[in-house]
Protein backbone atom coordinates (compact mmCIF):
# COMPACT_ATOMS: atom_id res chain seq x y z
CA UNK A 1 0.00 0.00 0.00
CA UNK A 2 2.92 2.41 1.14
CA UNK A 3 5.01 2.13 -2.17
CA UNK A 4 1.43 2.70 -3.75
CA UNK A 5 0.44 5.12 -2.48
CA UNK A 6 4.53 6.99 -2.90
CA UNK A 7 4.03 5.73 -6.60
CA UNK A 8 0.76 8.13 -7.26
CA UNK A 9 2.43 11.00 -5.23
CA UNK A 10 5.79 11.12 -7.11
CA UNK A 11 3.24 10.81 -10.70
CA UNK A 12 1.45 13.74 -9.53
CA UNK A 13 4.66 15.54 -8.58
CA UNK A 14 5.87 14.73 -11.81
CA UNK A 15 2.93 15.86 -13.61
CA UNK A 16 2.56 19.22 -12.00
CA UNK A 17 6.49 19.88 -12.90
CA UNK A 18 6.12 18.79 -16.37
CA UNK A 19 3.06 20.81 -16.81
CA UNK A 20 4.88 23.96 -15.36
CA UNK A 21 7.79 23.12 -18.01
CA UNK A 22 5.22 23.60 -20.32
CA UNK A 23 4.14 26.62 -19.86
CA UNK A 24 7.37 28.32 -20.12
CA UNK A 25 7.95 26.38 -23.42
CA UNK A 26 4.40 27.54 -24.62
CA UNK A 27 5.21 30.83 -23.41
CA UNK A 28 8.21 31.53 -25.36
CA UNK A 29 6.17 30.19 -28.66
CA UNK A 30 3.25 32.84 -27.78
CA UNK A 31 6.00 35.62 -27.21
CA UNK A 32 7.33 34.77 -30.61
CA UNK A 33 4.08 34.68 -32.53
CA UNK A 34 3.37 38.20 -30.59
CA UNK A 35 6.16 39.62 -31.78
CA UNK A 36 5.73 38.72 -35.35
CA UNK A 37 2.34 40.47 -35.44
CA UNK A 38 4.02 43.82 -34.01
CA UNK A 39 5.97 43.39 -36.98
CA UNK A 40 2.82 43.14 -39.43
CA UNK A 41 3.88 38.88 -39.96
CA UNK A 42 0.68 37.82 -39.08
CA UNK A 43 -0.58 34.27 -40.07
CA UNK A 44 -3.75 33.27 -38.90
CA UNK A 45 -3.44 29.50 -40.00
CA UNK A 46 -0.66 28.94 -37.69
CA UNK A 47 -1.51 30.86 -35.08
CA UNK A 48 -4.60 29.19 -35.14
CA UNK A 49 -2.20 25.56 -35.22
CA UNK A 50 -0.45 27.48 -32.28
CA UNK A 51 -3.77 28.39 -29.97
CA UNK A 52 -5.39 24.63 -30.56
CA UNK A 53 -1.77 22.87 -29.47
CA UNK A 54 -2.33 25.06 -26.31
CA UNK A 55 -5.91 24.07 -25.65
CA UNK A 56 -5.09 20.31 -26.51
CA UNK A 57 -2.48 20.17 -23.92
CA UNK A 58 -4.52 21.79 -21.24
CA UNK A 59 -6.99 19.03 -21.96
CA UNK A 60 -4.28 16.43 -21.53
CA UNK A 61 -3.40 17.91 -18.74
CA UNK A 62 -6.89 18.11 -17.20
CA UNK A 63 -7.29 14.47 -18.33
CA UNK A 64 -4.10 13.31 -16.56
CA UNK A 65 -5.25 15.04 -13.60
CA UNK A 66 -9.06 13.74 -13.39
CA UNK A 67 -7.42 9.93 -13.92
CA UNK A 68 -4.62 10.71 -11.00
CA UNK A 69 -7.60 11.81 -9.01
CA UNK A 70 -9.22 8.82 -8.97
CA UNK A 71 -6.41 7.72 -6.89
CA UNK A 72 -5.83 10.20 -4.61
CA UNK A 73 -7.61 13.61 -4.92
CA UNK A 74 -5.92 15.69 -1.85
CA UNK A 75 -2.75 16.78 -3.27
CA UNK A 76 -4.28 18.16 -6.40
CA UNK A 77 -6.62 20.48 -3.58
CA UNK A 78 -3.22 21.93 -2.27
CA UNK A 79 -0.18 20.84 -4.15
CA UNK A 80 3.09 20.34 -2.39
CA UNK A 81 4.89 21.85 -5.51
CA UNK A 82 2.99 24.47 -5.28
CA UNK A 83 4.23 27.63 -2.73
CA UNK A 84 1.77 28.04 0.20
CA UNK A 85 0.93 32.07 -1.76
CA UNK A 86 -0.50 29.34 -5.18
CA UNK A 87 -2.02 27.17 -2.89
CA UNK A 88 -3.92 30.21 -1.22
CA UNK A 89 -5.42 31.44 -4.44
CA UNK A 90 -6.34 28.01 -6.01
CA UNK A 91 -10.04 27.34 -6.87
CA UNK A 92 -11.04 23.98 -6.39
CA UNK A 93 -7.11 22.47 -7.53
CA UNK A 94 -6.59 25.17 -10.04
CA UNK A 95 -7.92 28.98 -11.51
CA UNK A 96 -11.23 29.83 -10.94
CA UNK A 97 -12.99 29.73 -14.33
CA UNK A 98 -14.07 33.50 -14.26
CA UNK A 99 -10.47 34.82 -13.85
CA UNK A 100 -9.96 33.76 -17.27
CA UNK A 101 -12.89 36.39 -18.46
CA UNK A 102 -11.57 39.01 -15.93
CA UNK A 103 -8.34 38.84 -17.33
CA UNK A 104 -10.00 40.08 -20.52
CA UNK A 105 -11.12 43.13 -18.86
CA UNK A 106 -7.74 43.60 -17.53
CA UNK A 107 -5.78 43.46 -20.92
CA UNK A 108 -8.64 46.06 -22.44
CA UNK A 109 -7.84 48.35 -19.88
CA UNK A 110 -10.71 47.99 -18.01
CA UNK A 111 -13.30 46.70 -14.92
CA UNK A 112 -16.37 45.40 -16.06
CA UNK A 113 -18.05 47.34 -12.62
CA UNK A 114 -17.49 50.71 -13.85
CA UNK A 115 -16.47 50.86 -17.57
CA UNK A 116 -18.45 48.68 -19.30
CA UNK A 117 -21.74 50.72 -19.46
CA UNK A 118 -19.51 53.30 -20.99
CA UNK A 119 -17.63 51.13 -23.15
CA UNK A 120 -21.45 49.93 -24.98
CA UNK A 121 -22.17 53.35 -24.86
CA UNK A 122 -19.33 53.97 -27.23
CA UNK A 123 -16.95 55.56 -24.84
CA UNK A 124 -13.53 54.18 -25.65
CA UNK A 125 -11.79 53.57 -22.06
CA UNK A 126 -9.18 50.82 -23.42
CA UNK A 127 -8.24 48.74 -26.10
CA UNK A 128 -7.29 44.72 -26.57
CA UNK A 129 -6.23 43.94 -29.95
CA UNK A 130 -9.54 46.52 -30.98
CA UNK A 131 -12.49 44.34 -29.10
CA UNK A 132 -16.06 45.09 -30.62
CA UNK A 133 -18.76 46.01 -28.32
CA UNK A 134 -20.43 42.83 -29.67
CA UNK A 135 -17.63 41.04 -28.32
CA UNK A 136 -17.55 42.65 -25.11
CA UNK A 137 -21.34 42.34 -24.62
CA UNK A 138 -20.93 38.31 -25.17
CA UNK A 139 -17.76 38.37 -23.05
CA UNK A 140 -20.39 39.68 -20.75
CA UNK A 141 -22.78 37.29 -20.64
CA UNK A 142 -20.16 34.27 -20.57
CA UNK A 143 -18.86 35.82 -16.93
CA UNK A 144 -22.33 36.23 -15.78
CA UNK A 145 -22.90 32.61 -17.06
CA UNK A 146 -19.64 31.13 -15.50
CA UNK A 147 -19.99 32.69 -12.29
CA UNK A 148 -23.27 31.07 -11.62
CA UNK A 149 -21.88 27.77 -12.75
CA UNK A 150 -18.61 27.86 -10.01
CA UNK A 151 -21.25 29.05 -7.68
CA UNK A 152 -23.14 25.56 -8.18
CA UNK A 153 -19.47 24.17 -7.62
CA UNK A 154 -18.68 25.93 -4.20
CA UNK A 155 -22.12 24.47 -3.31
CA UNK A 156 -21.31 20.88 -3.94
CA UNK A 157 -17.89 21.46 -2.43
CA UNK A 158 -19.02 22.86 0.70
CA UNK A 159 -21.56 20.11 0.89
CA UNK A 160 -18.88 17.18 0.55
CA UNK A 161 -16.59 19.52 3.51
CA UNK A 162 -19.60 19.76 5.89
CA UNK A 163 -20.25 16.03 5.48
CA UNK A 164 -16.97 14.92 6.94
CA UNK A 165 -18.44 16.21 10.45
CA UNK A 166 -22.21 15.19 9.39
CA UNK A 167 -24.40 12.77 10.01
CA UNK A 168 -23.57 9.61 9.51
CA UNK A 169 -19.99 9.82 8.51
CA UNK A 170 -18.55 11.67 11.16
CA UNK A 171 -20.60 8.96 13.97
CA UNK A 172 -19.44 6.00 12.04
CA UNK A 173 -15.86 7.33 11.96
CA UNK A 174 -15.58 8.04 15.27
CA UNK A 175 -17.08 4.77 16.60
CA UNK A 176 -14.69 3.18 14.20
CA UNK A 177 -11.76 5.14 13.69
CA UNK A 178 -9.26 2.62 12.01
CA UNK A 179 -12.11 1.31 9.32
CA UNK A 180 -12.98 4.33 7.94
CA UNK A 181 -11.13 4.03 4.77
CA UNK A 182 -14.64 2.99 3.09
CA UNK A 183 -16.09 5.64 3.79
CA UNK A 184 -13.20 8.51 2.98
CA UNK A 185 -12.45 6.82 -0.35
CA UNK A 186 -16.69 7.53 -1.53
CA UNK A 187 -15.42 11.26 0.08
CA UNK A 188 -12.67 11.27 -2.03
CA UNK A 189 -14.21 10.12 -5.02
CA UNK A 190 -17.00 12.71 -4.52
CA UNK A 191 -14.31 15.38 -4.01
CA UNK A 192 -12.41 14.12 -7.53
CA UNK A 193 -15.46 14.45 -9.23
CA UNK A 194 -16.44 17.78 -8.18
CA UNK A 195 -12.70 18.96 -9.64
CA UNK A 196 -13.20 16.76 -12.71
CA UNK A 197 -16.29 19.35 -13.22
CA UNK A 198 -14.22 22.42 -12.15
CA UNK A 199 -11.74 21.35 -15.04
CA UNK A 200 -14.54 20.97 -17.11
CA UNK A 201 -15.53 24.49 -16.79
CA UNK A 202 -12.28 25.66 -16.83
CA UNK A 203 -11.72 24.27 -20.12
CA UNK A 204 -15.11 25.05 -21.77
CA UNK A 205 -14.69 28.67 -20.58
CA UNK A 206 -11.19 29.15 -21.94
CA UNK A 207 -12.19 27.52 -25.12
CA UNK A 208 -15.24 29.89 -25.55
CA UNK A 209 -12.86 32.77 -24.84
CA UNK A 210 -9.90 31.93 -27.93
CA UNK A 211 -12.38 30.13 -30.28
CA UNK A 212 -15.16 31.90 -30.04
CA UNK A 213 -15.10 35.46 -28.45
CA UNK A 214 -11.72 36.55 -30.16
CA UNK A 215 -9.41 36.70 -33.07
CA UNK A 216 -6.34 34.45 -33.22
CA UNK A 217 -3.65 37.28 -32.97
CA UNK A 218 -5.91 38.55 -29.55
CA UNK A 219 -6.05 34.71 -28.16
CA UNK A 220 -2.37 34.60 -28.79
CA UNK A 221 -1.98 38.08 -26.41
CA UNK A 222 -4.67 36.68 -24.23
CA UNK A 223 -2.47 33.25 -23.53
CA UNK A 224 0.99 34.76 -23.12
CA UNK A 225 -0.53 37.13 -20.69
CA UNK A 226 -2.11 34.47 -18.72
CA UNK A 227 0.57 32.42 -18.87
CA UNK A 228 2.86 35.08 -17.49
CA UNK A 229 0.79 35.92 -14.81
CA UNK A 230 0.93 31.89 -13.80
CA UNK A 231 4.48 32.01 -13.41
CA UNK A 232 4.90 35.05 -11.78
CA UNK A 233 2.66 33.46 -8.71
CA UNK A 234 5.06 31.05 -8.89
CA UNK A 235 8.23 33.47 -8.10
CA UNK A 236 6.16 35.08 -6.06
CA UNK A 237 5.36 32.64 -4.11
CA UNK A 238 9.17 31.34 -3.97
CA UNK A 239 10.02 34.99 -3.12
CA UNK A 240 7.40 34.95 -0.31
CA UNK A 241 8.49 31.77 1.18
CA UNK A 242 12.20 33.17 1.40
CA UNK A 243 10.92 36.51 3.27
CA UNK A 244 9.63 34.31 5.53
CA UNK A 245 12.44 31.84 6.43
CA UNK A 246 15.27 34.08 6.40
Amino acid sequence: MSSSINSDQKEEESLHESWLNLQHEELIELEQAAAQIKNGVKDDHKLTQLIAKIINNFQDYCNNRSRLAKKDVSPFFAPKSCTPFENSVLWIGGCRPSSFIRLIYALSGMEIESHLIEFLEGIKTGEFHGLTIEQMTVIDKLQTKTIQEERKLCSKLASLQEDIVDQPLASKMMKDQENADEDLDKHSHNMATVMEEADKLRMKTLKQIVSILITPAQAVEYLAAAKRIRLCLKQWGKKRDHEHTN
